[in-house]
């Protein structure tokens, strides 16, 4: 199979790689191998579905701007579709004072990256949701939203492929083979250029090609607790005060597009890519890998990951998962809670030279293959305008003609 472009990857970075392409270059030829029998498989699937404002990052990173401007654009695709949305905003709600000066400095990030966000006082987080309380002063978001993941993904599928794009399922890619040619499960592809969206794995492909030589995915599994009861305990999304030194954001409420509840997610150390139940896709490999590492930020205990990893696998335990979002509510019925969410694992890329979790988008390339190495959270949001930037910044109008680019 010969084509320009090939995709690796048909999660929602891959299918917006192949939109802002067909935008681009409507001549040229696009297939997209995905190793799933359908896209929405894995994280862009299993995801809580939230379109983030962009308050959380500071504003020299990519992520703000992305955050930004890709909360706008799926919003904008939504609608042209006809695609569910919920306009439900959100707040961050602090417990004391220490936590209020954070909400102060999430409010001026917010400003420096053009968000709409400001803080507001006991009295106006009541007007907004009666039922939710912070200590003296909460965030606002009234930009933030949530959307269905599989459908805006499975959307995207069809608008690339109505549009001439050939998605290749099932398709697992196995070993490149040259410069631009790769071996599949269902044979041989070869393209101008190659690029590299497979999430997970996107790491291991990527050092075949000789690129994230200093990088590790270090899988990390989250699961939500649905609350099952017929009522609507609340209106907004609720999420604590994060630590702003990880990109965890902790145990909050998220009102889905229908309207019901769900808290969490965890955000468990995962010992294979694809651990989300048992030993489900278990891999001998993986788990020496990643064990490896992890136990070495265990030891080393790295941004606190031995308290963090301690703590989250308290959280396997329903009632100690209610316990954690318990005071950011006047009143809610807490055995309500009781249905766990299909599992989501996220790609987490770790710099092996310094053991740090990467907060930032990383990707590298040539002329002939770019890999997208860290398509880190908030991603399904940033998904329209991330994917735009790489196609201009790395293949539109012959950008690489250095030998080797690499942008974080």
């Amino acid at each position: 199979m010969k084509t320009d472009f090939l995709i690796i990857g048909a999660g929602v970075i891959g299918l917006g790689v192949a939109k802002a392409l067909q935008e681009r270059y409507p001549d040229k030829s696009i297939a997209i191998i995905e190793k799933e029998k359908d896209v929405a498989m894995h994280a862009s699937g299993r995801n809580s579905g939230v379109l983030h404002a962009g308050f959380y990052y500071s504003a020299d990173s990519l992520k703000a701007r992305f955050t930004r401007e890709g909360n706008a654009r799926l919003k904008v695709f939504c609608n042209e579709h006809g695609l569910k949305t919920n306009p439900c905003g959100k707040v961050v709600v602090a417990r004391n004072d220490m936590e209020v000066e954070t909400i102060y400095e999430l409010e001026k990030r917010g400003e420096a990256n053009g968000v709409d966000v400001r803080v507001i006082d006991e009295k106006e987080l009541e007007s907004i949701d009666p039922n939710v309380k912070t200590h003296r002063f909460a965030l606002y978001s009234p930009t933030t939203a949530t959307v269905d993941p599989k459908e805006v993904t499975r959307k995207l599928k069809e608008t690339v492929t109505g549009n001439g794009a050939n998605l290749y399922l099932d398709t697992k890619y196995l070993y490149r083979v040259g410069h631009k040619s790769i071996k599949t499960s269902r044979g041989f592809f070869e393209a101008e250029t190659i690029i590299n969206c497979a999430g997970l794995y996107a790491d291991k492909i990527a050092k075949q090609f000789d690129f994230g030589k200093n990088y590790t995915i270090v899988p990390f599994k989250g699961i939500y607790l649905k609350y099952s009861g017929g009522d609507r305990p609340i209106a907004t999304n609720v999420y604590p005060v994060p630590n702003l030194k990880n990109p965890f954001l902790g145990v909050h409420y998220t009102v889905t597009v229908d309207g019901s509840v769900k808290i969490g997610p965890t955000a468990i150390p995962a010992f294979w890519r694809e651990n989300y139940n048992g030993f489900e896709n278990f891999d001998i490999d993986e788990l020496m890998e990643i064990v490896w590492y992890e136990a070495k930020l265990f030891v080393t205990n790295r941004f606190g990951f031995r308290s963090l990893a301690l703590e989250e696998f308290k959280k396997y335990s329903k009632s100690h998962l209610v316990s954690l979002a318990l005071d950011m509510v006047k009143m809610i019925d807490e055995k309500k809670f009781d249905q766990w969410s299909a599992p989501g694992i996220r790609a987490q890329l770790l710099d092996t030279s310094t053991l740090e979790l990467v907060q930032d988008f990383i990707v590298e390339g040539d002329e002939t293959s770019v890999h997208i190495l860290n398509a880190v959270s908030p991603a399904f949001t940033c998904s329209l305008s991330f994917t735009e930037w790489v196609v201009d910044k790395f293949i539109l109008k012959g950008a690489l003609n250095t030998k080797k680019l690499s942008y974080t």
